[in-house]
C-alpha cells in the first residue's frame, strides 16, 4: 500500500511538472494559466482522485523559478515512460484536455505551447 501511495503521489507531481511546463514554455506563467488550472483540477481531477499535488507543485515550481519548461517536461515524460500502466486512456485524454485549457487560457496557445502540446500528444501515442 504505502508504495501505491509514493507512486500516487509522485503520478500527481509529475502532472504538476507537465501542466508548469505548458504555463511556461512561453517564458511566463501568467496568472490566468494558474487560475486555470485550479480551476480544472478542482472541477475535473478531484473526480478522480485527490489531486491537490498537482497544484501544489505547479506553485512550488512558479515560486521557485528554478526550472525550465523543457526540464519539467522532459522529466515528466520520464515518469509516463517508467509508469506506463497508470496512463489509461481515460487520463491521457484528462491530461490533454487539462494541458490545452491551461494553454489556452491566456491569449490563446501561442507557438511554443503548440509544439509542446504536440510532443505530448506523440508522447501518448507511443
Amino acid at each position: 500500500m504505502k508504495g501505491e501511495n509514493t507512486t500516487k503521489r509522485a503520478f500527481y507531481q509529475n502532472l504538476g511538472k507537465l501542466f508548469y511546463a505548458i504555463a511556461l514554455v512561453d517564458g511566463e506563467v501568467n496568472d490566468l494559466e494558474i487560475s486555470t488550472l485550479e480551476h480544472v483540477v478542482s472541477e475535473e481531477w478531484l473526480l478522480v482522485d485527490d489531486a491537490f499535488p498537482i497544484v501544489d507543485v505547479f506553485n512550488w515550481l512558479n515560486a521557485d523559478q528554478e526550472y525550465n519548461a523543457e526540464d519539467c517536461f522532459k522529466s515528466f515524460i520520464l515518469f509516463k515512460n517508467n509508469n506506463e500502466h497508470l496512463f489509461t486512456d481515460k487520463i491521457k485524454q484528462l491530461i490533454l484536455r487539462t494541458a490545452n485549457k491551461v494553454a489556452s487560457s491566456f491569449a490563446g496557445k501561442n507557438k511554443s505551447e503548440l509544439i509542446l502540446l504536440a510532443k505530448l500528444g506523440l508522447a501518448f501515442e507511443n
